[in-house]
């Protein structure tokens, strides 16, 4: 029982710990709460450890590398091995659908399909050849995406909804987040790929919770285990419940517990964000432009010329036009379309 309530209460802290982070990271409150903490740590850390903590955190998350992907590719696999070496092989057994058995496959096969592009495909990279070309394809808001303005880094006009990435050292249309698993950015041209390889990977990850869950129900029910009592520490006699299913199960079968738990928590954690991209995506806006939404005013922006009198103008999204128009925007990128055009 402790183990069991000390699990759970891990896994809560987690998801807890990942919402407070998605909802708070636009509020100051967060910020000044991280950096008073890191300036606790700061005390009590060695100066070169701290120095060495900078140095992995840097390279991990602002220098293109490919450990995450690595690391993307081991967990696939683990989960998979797992999945095949004991939970098919057992399903085989209780009859299990081969249609059910084999869907976690074909999502994989599909999903590696799609990382893959995500990984390789051009973002939308800006140059001096194409610069001309993205400066037509949205309108300037005059608030967010001033006109006029130039790259300091590049040397490039840049154009409405883009960003220099600094990981990749690169101005990119409509630029939307670098992704350390994929050691991509994610942009104009390969938005739809991403899209694509996250809801291949959250069904995936749901698919195998399902089948394996649906494998320890069907294991319960045909050993009539739910139908015994057991003594309890204090010599009472107990009809079996759930904790005692969950923590008999553990005991049988580990490692598909642990795959159990480890594949639903995920389901959730990518669920909520795919969530958030469609959001995204329903609305026409990025990733860039969400987080920096409330904070674009005209008065915070450098490159703009403002009377001391003017009334600041709050952002508006100007580049949403229905549902359809969007998702077409998205998966229909125009100007990949004319770069395959003119080649």
């Amino acid at each position: 029982m402790d183990f069991l309530v000390l699990f759970l209460l891990y896994l809560a802290l987690v998801l807890l710990g990942f919402v407070m982070i998605c909802i708070g990271s636009k509020t100051h409150y967060l910020q000044g709460l991280i950096s008073r903490g890191a300036q606790v740590f700061s005390y009590i850390i060695p100066e070169c450890l701290q120095r060495a903590m900078l140095s992995v955190l840097h390279y991990l998350f602002h220098t293109r590398n490919y450990t995450f992907v690595v690391l993307h590719l081991i967990l696939q696999g683990m989960v998979y091995t797992e999945y095949t070496w004991e939970i098919f092989g057992l399903c085989q057994q209780l009859e299990f659908s081969l249609y059910y058995l084999f869907l976690p496959y074909l999502l994989l096969i599909v999903n590696l399909l799609f990382f893959t592009l995500s990984c390789v495909t051009n973002p939308g990279t800006i140059t001096k050849a194409n610069e001309l070309l993205f400066l037509q394809v949205y309108e300037f808001d005059g608030v967010m995406f001033p006109k006029n303005v130039r790259c300091p880094t590049c040397d490039l006009r840049k154009p409405a909804r883009s960003k220099h990435c600094g990981v990749c050292n690169r101005c990119v249309h409509r630029f939307d987040h670098h992704c350390v698993w994929v050691n991509n950015c994610i942009g104009a041209w390969n938005t739809r790929y991403f899209l694509s390889y996250l809801f291949t990977l959250t069904t995936s990850a749901a698919t195998m919770a399902v089948v394996s869950t649906v494998f320890l129900v069907r294991l319960v029910v045909m050993s009539d285990v739910y139908l015994q009592t057991y003594v309890d520490d204090l010599g009472h006699l107990q009809v079996v419940d759930t904790v005692f299913l969950v923590q008999y199960l553990f005991l049988t079968f580990p490692r598909i517990v642990f795959l159990v738990g480890f594949v639903v928590v995920l389901s959730f954690l990518l669920g909520g964000y795919l969530c958030f991209c469609l959001y995204l995506a329903a609305t026409n806006q990025t990733t860039n432009e969400w987080y920096k939404g409330d904070r674009a005013w005209c008065q915070h922006c450098p490159h703009v010329a403002r009377p001391p009198a003017a009334e600041p103008q709050a952002y508006r999204n100007i580049h949403s036009h229905g549902l359809w128009s969007n998702l077409r925007e998205i998966f229909l990128p125009a100007t990949a379309c004319y770069e395959r055009k003119e080649k």
